[in-house]
């Protein structure tokens, strides 16, 4: 299986250009760094790989068709503020099982307690919330997964422990794993190929 998008082009209205043609691609299995100042469009990227946004030029397609558009999306994202990605209204319990039901096992796998389920998002730390984003787009139909600076606000070793889960899943089922970051030292230690958006 393959991710990928061609001739890739994005701006804001009538403004410059964030992106303008670019190719990029991911295997199945295939772990890929993709680095770069801020403001060089590496969200932007990820947004547009993952279907949230269109691209004005270009087509991004998943084993050559395009994303599907209705449904739980085979390619999922993770964004860097995971407070921004939940309903403040729900707890815990239903944001996680808003896409699938993940048992206790792979809670357990992500650090997740279970005594949080019950909470609301403001009651978790950052480190507790992203784990719950983590399993939400970890679901059985992932086949992609597109982390976008998913641990950068995070500690050290909620960081170390986030990835450890994330890449042992990520093996176990092949998925292709495409890690957005401006930290080049973290992309050189998980990745097998880096892409840098200059």
């Amino acid at each position: 299986m393959r991710l990928e998008g061609i001739g890739l082009g994005y701006r804001y209205g009538r403004g410059p250009w964030i992106l303008r043609n670019v190719d990029i691609a991911v295997e199945a299995g295939e772990i890929v760094g993709l680095i770069g100042p801020s403001g060089r469009g590496k969200s932007t990227l990820g947004r547009l790989l993952a279907g949230y946004d269109k691209p004005e030029e270009g087509v991004v397609r998943l084993n050559g068709k395009p994303l599907p558009a209705e449904g739980y999306s085979p390619v999922q994202l993770v964004f860097q503020h995971p407070e921004k990605a939940v309903n403040p209204r729900m707890r815990m319990r239903g944001i996680l099982n808003e896409g699938w039901k993940p048992d206790r096992a792979f809670r357990a796998s992500l650090g997740i307690a279970d005594e949080w389920l019950d909470r609301f998002p403001h009651e978790l730390s950052g480190g507790e919330l992203q784990r719950f984003c983590v399993a939400r787009a970890l679901g059985p139909a992932t086949r992609f997964l597109i982390a976008d600076e998913m641990t950068t606000m995070l500690d050290a070793i909620t960081q170390a422990q986030i990835w450890h889960a994330v890449l042992d899943i990520a093996r176990e089922r092949r998925l292709g794993l495409l890690v957005v970051s401006h930290e080049r030292s973290l992309v050189q230690r998980l990745c097998s190929r880096v892409i840098e958006l200059a």
